[in-house]
């Protein structure tokens, strides 16, 4: 196709979608079959329509440690659903280095301000790896509130666990992620990060847009919690200040070093240096 062409918008709903689609994680996966699968793709896991021109250019943010068996039936699953969603889009995994406790948050803070460094993007969907969809109507884009998209896993019965729920997938604009000065960076370890974004959307007269809990459905990949992910115990009391922290915790603040980048076929890999805990000063 001459690059001189004009395309046209494709369109709204994409003719592309299947609906509902099996997700099991029994057969083993390799880098290279979903490579395969997938022959369009661009080095650093990129994609956009050929024969018409994607309403959104979509960053995929994955926060990351130690999860590469997840990663790869992620991807196994995600570029195919991707692209029958005509996406202009690319896949970023945030690699945490060393083995301080993980920080969700500001891997996915990370993520956002590193993919805007190599492309125009308007809309950022931030995906945990073990998380899977199993309905392609379930648009991975962004719309005119915040909006969660693992509405119903099989983990919680594919019910939503509570109303202020906001973890797993979720996608914002970039003017959205602006307007809540991004995600916390001071939430250590497993929880209370999801629900602090919940309040931060809420104190800026956001609420959480939501597929209904059919396509909404997700499945996810069983494990055991990792190493130096421990509950935070901390994330109430923390929770309890967003209102007032959340204008000098968040893309203002946030401070890392690269340490490497690395552009696979299928997604392109940041590793970071998020630093250490810091000692909480929070009564």
């Amino acid at each position: 196709m001459s690059e001189s062409k004009q395309l046209n918008e494709c369109p709204d709903s994409s003719p592309l979608l299947v609906g509902p689609f099996r997700v099991e994680f029994s057969t083993p996966v390799t880098l290279e079959s979903v490579r395969m699968e997938n022959p369009h793709l661009q080095e650093g896991g990129r994609y956009k329509p050929d024969d018409c021109t994607a309403l959104q250019k979509v960053a995929v943010i994955i926060p990351f440690r130690n999860r590469d068996e997840h990663l790869r039936f992620w991807l196994h699953y995600l570029h195919p659903l991707l692209q029958r969603q005509q996406l202009d889009y690319g896949v970023y995994v945030i690699n945490q280095d060393g083995d301080s406790m993980f920080n969700r948050a500001k891997l996915m803070n990370i993520g956002y301000t590193e993919a805007l460094k190599e492309y125009d993007y308007d809309c950022f969907v931030f995906s945990d790896v073990d998380i899977i969809p199993m309905d392609d109507r379930n648009l991975y884009r962004c719309f005119s509130q915040p909006r969660h998209l693992s509405v119903s896993m099989d983990k919680f019965g594919f019910k939503l666990p509570y109303s202020q729920y906001f973890g797993g997938v979720c996608s914002l604009s970039k003017e959205q992620i602006l307007k809540i000065n991004g995600f916390p960076n001071t939430y250590w370890g497993w929880g209370g990060e999801d629900d602090d974004i919940f309040e931060r959307l809420y104190n800026r007269a956001m609420f959480s847009s939501r597929p209904n809990d059919i396509v909404g459905r997700f499945r996810m990949i069983p494990h055991m919690r990792d190493r130096n992910n421990n509950e935070n115990d901390r994330r109430f009391k923390r929770r309890a200040h967003t209102r007032t922290l959340m204008d000098k915790d968040g893309l203002n603040s946030l401070k890392y070093k690269i340490v490497a980048k690395e552009k696979h076929f299928l997604f392109t890999k940041i590793t970071v240096d998020v630093g250490e805990p810091i000692k909480n000063t929070i009564k």
